[in-house]
């Protein structure tokens, strides 16, 4: 038996394990001497170890690897696990977890390709990227392959989404940035939401899309011997935790009173791996702010749903694992929500079913199974 056993589960979070040269090998010739190698740029999980010039694991690795069988989600984490860099290979662990469909993101890139000063390092990389991530997923009909699209140029961002979509990939991770210094609600990015809509394609903010890290000055406390956990590529400390949202709540809640949900209904938006105690809390602020300014600002009062009402119908969350979903969906609403395993990466834990099924167990069979089946097809139509 499988991880999920007999149930019906779509996984709405993910990750491939990138190797040093997996920007370089899949960029254009013009572009590839400025990109980086993901080996000299990120530090600390970032360690392929024994695997550097590998296409897979070695057929003894894989072997063993499968005898976890239903226990898959207990062995080894990174570049070590069962479909880490190779997506054959993760066809074999979709197997093993039992996922119905799984949704694939990068784990080294964010920061590189939407943090790059350089358009032409920028949009150079995010090609490659996406070339890259079709590659891994094109073999099984499964996998959800995310493509990478900064949004500063919006010409270049509507050519880019469109050769995604004809590589076959499913959802277009973007920066919260306010893109090139507008807005996201700015005109000139009418055409990128309209695409996304018509293409039946979300948009995704997910760790990444904005920096981890508070900044230096908030770590400065005055006790240089205290520890903290921060360092790594994907590692975040204490303090960084409690404002990792702050830039993905910004950018929804712009997105929203500058009317972009409203005017495009069937635009549908996740937003991944940043946790989701906040939601509710923005929703009712959002609510507020459509209510109280609508007098100063009218654009607002001809809105034909509330906000918390376009969220409800156009965007997805994914809560961390140590949040209690039940008390999330009491506060808002219960399509909000979705599963993630964070597959393969350390911080999804050793059983992430098993911690949702605890914090969902009192929900109504409509409300959980909406949570782990339901909402992930609300954001994924066409899956």
């Amino acid at each position: 038996m499988s991880y999920a056993g007999d149930r019906i589960i779509h996984d709405a979070d993910s990750h491939l394990m990138e190797m040093p040269d997996f920007l370089t090998a899949h960029a254009d010739a013009s572009v590839r001497s400025l990109l980086p190698n993901l080996g000299q740029t990120t530090t600390g999980i970032f360690d392929p170890g024994e695997h550097v010039g590998s296409k897979r694991h070695s057929p003894e690795t894989v072997a063993r690897l499968l005898e976890l069988g239903d226990q898959i989600t207990r062995g080894p984490k990174w570049h070590d696990a069962l479909g880490a860099f190779n997506g054959e290979e993760r066809g074999k662990a979709l197997d093993l977890l039992g996922f119905k469909r799984q949704v694939i993101f990068s784990s080294f890139c964010g920061r590189l390709i939407f943090g790059a000063v350089d358009d032409a390092v920028s949009y150079g990389a995010a090609t490659a990227h996406n070339r890259a991530m079709a590659e891994f997923v094109g073999g099984d009909s499964r996998l959800i392959g995310v493509a990478m699209v900064p949004l500063q140029d919006p010409d270049r961002a509507l050519k880019e989404i469109g050769a995604a979509l004809r590589l076959g990939l499913g959802a277009v991770w973007i920066s919260a940035d306010a893109p090139g210094g507008r807005s996201p609600g700015h005109p000139l990015h009418d055409p990128i939401w309209a695409a996304l809509e018509e293409a039946r394609v979300p948009f995704i903010l997910h760790v990444g899309s904005a920096p981890l890290s508070i900044e230096e000055s908030w770590m400065n406390d005055g006790r240089p011997d205290r520890t903290t956990a921060r360092g790594g590529a994907e590692v975040i400390g204490s303090k960084d935790l409690t404002v990792i949202h702050h830039a993905a709540q910004r950018f929804i809640s712009t997105l929203v009173l500058d009317g972009v949900l409203e005017q495009f209904p069937a635009l549908r938006g996740g937003v991944i791996e940043i946790g989701a105690g906040w939601v509710p809390d923005m929703i009712r602020r959002l609510d507020y702010a459509a209510d109280i300014w609508s007098r100063s600002e009218p654009h607002l009062a001809d809105m034909s749903r509330t906000p918390g009402e376009q969220i409800r119908q156009q965007l997805r969350f994914t809560p961390y694992p140590f949040e209690h979903v039940e008390q999330l969906v009491n506060e808002s609403y219960p399509e909000l929500y979705l599963f993630s395993s964070d597959y393969p990466h350390a911080e999804g834990g050793r059983d992430p079913l098993g911690r949702f099924d605890r914090t969902t167990a009192s929900l109504n069979e409509i409300d959980r199974e909406g949570f782990f089946q339901k909402n992930f097809l609300d954001l994924y139509p066409r899956a």
